[in-house]
């Protein structure tokens, strides 16, 4: 064997040689072994539901969250019973790229990377907290990079905006700060965590926040939020602007963990749920800061005739977002089925409520929640509705306009979350 190993080595030594020397250089390309085939990205989704009734923020409801290789079969019913996985040292309330999870657990302790997987919870990496440190569920965020994100919040005692910058990867603390922002005059404290998103076309980032006097429902709050728009290197502040479009943005207590609020279109403008109060009643309006500029267009709203809060928006491109809103006539709060999915037309300016069938969809209950999600690839939004006749994800398909039945959930569980999750490539 020893010696037919010494003999094969020799002639693919020579047959080595002799390609090399009488091939010509423009041969060589030619000669390169291809490239290996990448695999095709495949994707699941992630279901939470709540057990019982709705949930909310931070709520005590139980949680559980299956894997589901698709939404789209009306023949398909998901029962939770037996299955899924309970998620109890960590929050639902997550940061998410495509495969992986980051949060600060309920120890308030460090950063953690996180991954469902077969039918549990592993943990990635953990990163104690260096100088800043968070509140669980109380912070907002901002991708940098596919490995780079900036977390963000007032601290302890709510007079100062800290951040923390990490890697991903690995979960180290690349820096750490405060910014140069200061509470306004005759008010006490800043907003939990403000909304943080970054504009990549000039390398920006744009921090929405207010300052408010008390805590609570109780507090005083500016009667409108302003923009600090940031330079991610320094994490210098370079413009405070006192917006004059809208009071508040949804959501400035606890980020975007549990629902998304912004988004940029294909133009790069970016789109912010707000609302202020009109007759005692907030109603939501869907503003827009163009490409190239630092504050909201003067007079722009794509959401008008808005009945209530927008409850949350989800771009699913041309031109086009999936809104979830409320409908304040008929009730406010998280049990109430009172709130309704519609298609806005960006440049139209228009929400048209979705139809299945002819007919509008049914008022569905659950306002703190992020039940719906668009898969780019197959360019359709799934949707969940929640009422007495069951829960139901719907599909919209982008291209058509056209809307589907999907599959259902069982009796006693409730449309919580709906994260779409590349598969890890095999």
């Amino acid at each position: 064997m020893k010696r037919l190993s010494y003999f094969h080595a020799a002639m693919v030594a020579l047959m080595f040689t002799f390609a090399f020397t009488s091939c010509s250089s423009n041969d060589d390309n030619n000669n390169q072994p291809a490239e290996p085939a990448q695999p095709e990205e495949t994707y699941h989704y992630d279901l939470t539901v709540t057990v019982g009734k709705h949930g909310g923020m931070a709520s005590q409801e139980t949680h559980l969250t299956m894997s589901v290789p698709s939404l789209s079969d009306p023949n398909t019913t998901v029962d939770f019973k037996g299955n899924g996985i309970e998620i109890t040292d960590y929050t639902i309330e997550n940061i998410y790229d495509n495969k992986f999870m980051y949060q600060v657990p309920t120890s308030e302790d460090r950063f953690a990377k996180l991954q469902i997987k077969d039918n549990k919870v592993n943990v990635i990496r953990e990163r104690p907290f260096g100088t800043n440190t968070y509140a669980s569920r109380k912070y907002t965020h901002a991708w940098l990079s596919e490995n780079t994100l900036v977390v963000m919040a007032a601290n302890g005692t709510a007079d100062k905006i800290v951040w923390t910058k990490l890697n991903t990867d690995d979960m180290t603390i690349i820096n750490e700060g405060t910014l140069s922002l200061s509470v306004a005059e005759g008010f006490d404290s800043f907003t939990t965590s403000g909304l943080l998103t970054y504009r990549k076309s000039d390398n920006k980032l744009f921090y929405f926040f207010y300052s408010k006097k008390g805590s609570g429902r109780t507090a005083t709050k500016e009667s409108f939020f302003h923009v600090a728009v940031i330079n991610p290197e320094t994490m210098a502040v370079e413009k405070e602007i006192v917006n004059k479009e809208a009071s508040e943005m949804q959501g400035s207590a606890y980020g975007e963990l549990m629902q998304n609020f912004m988004f940029f279109d294909d133009q790069d403008n970016l789109y912010l749920s707000t609302f202020s109060s009109v007759n005692k009643v907030n109603v939501g309006k869907l503003l827009r800061i163009k490409k190239g500029e630092y504050d909201f267009e003067a007079g722009y709203n794509a959401f008008p005739g808005a009945k209530g809060k927008i409850a949350s928006v989800l771009y699913i491109g041309n031109g086009k977002a999936l809104a979830y809103s409320g409908d304040a006539s008929v009730g406010t709060g998280i049990q109430d089925p009172a709130y309704y999915y519609s298609i806005v037309d960006l440049t139209a300016r228009t929400a048209t409520p979705i139809k299945f069938s002819g007919t509008d969809l049914p008022y569905s209950a659950g306002s703190f929640s992020q039940r719906a999600v668009y898969n780019a690839k197959e360019n359709k939004a799934y949707f969940g509705v929640s009422n007495e006749a069951g829960e139901t994800v719907y599909v919209y398909d982008a291209a058509t306009g056209s809307v589907s039945k999907g599959l259902s959930i069982a009796p006693g569980y409730y449309f919580d979350q709906i994260r779409l999750v590349q598969d890890e490539t095999k």
